[in-house]
């Protein structure tokens, strides 16, 4: 970073203090803590959890340091659940990233699709795109999530949400943007799926396979002769 980029010394020493606030609100919030899920303690978390970042941001950027904490951002976690006690209706949010990494394959098991159900010549399968509307229109999602690697796709990050709602939707409702407003407060449940979790495991396993090589290192020492003591 250029130093006409750089914050000045006066930023930092505001986003130090705007630290300290966020501690003594955070603080006061968790000895007024009403409940278990209470709101008023998770809105101070989050601003308590922003105004550290930034704090960390700034004092990276002006002085080549980083604070000796870290707090989890504010998407780690859901909000209190505030929906009904008992919904009479749910929404499934379902979000799959997956890189299209052998474009050939994938072009190719569309081809087989289109030559199938197709006799007029059309060749949408030419594309990547193309390919991708012929193979999500022929099967469903869920297929496709188990037979990834037969389309040339390689997975990448994965979520499910199940929200709850006072009554079902109406037909036709939110198709237009069936994405946009959803309360996390309504949130039951989600479930995600990242390689980075399996990062986690993988640094796991090495400490694992470490202290397993540390053990075998000592059986064999069992195995010398022991030192005389009288000598």
């Amino acid at each position: 970073m250029s130093d006409a980029a750089q914050p000045t010394a006066a930023e930092v020493r505001a986003a130090a203090e705007a630290v300290k606030t966020a501690l003594d609100r955070h603080l006061a919030a968790v000895e007024r803590r009403s409940g278990e899920d209470d709101p008023a303690v998770y809105e101070a978390f989050n601003q308590l959890a922003a105004a550290a970042e930034a704090y960390d941001e700034l004092l990276y950027d002006r002085y080549d340091e980083v604070t000796p904490f870290e707090i989890p951002a504010a998407e780690d976690s859901l909000p209190p659940y505030a929906g009904p006690e008992e919904p009479n209706g749910i929404s499934v949010l379902i979000r799959r990233d997956y890189a299209v990494a052998e474009p050939q394959r994938l072009r190719a098991q569309a081809q087989r699709v289109e030559a199938a159900d197709h006799d007029d010549g059309e060749d949408a399968a030419g594309t990547v795109h193309g390919a991708l509307g012929i193979l999500f229109g022929e099967f469903e999602p869920d297929e496709i999530a188990s037979r990834h690697k037969e389309f040339g796709l390689e997975e990448g990050d994965s979520t499910l949400w199940v929200t709850a709602a006072e009554e079902p939707a109406e037909p036709g409702e939110w198709l237009e943007a069936p994405f946009e407003h959803i309360d996390q407060q309504r949130v039951v449940c989600r479930f995600d799926v990242s390689a980075v979790f399996d990062d986690e495991t993988d640094d796991g396993d090495d400490e694992t396979d470490e202290i397993d090589e540390l053990a075998e290192d000592l059986d064999e020492d069992e195995d010398l002769e022991p030192l005389d003591a009288d000598r």
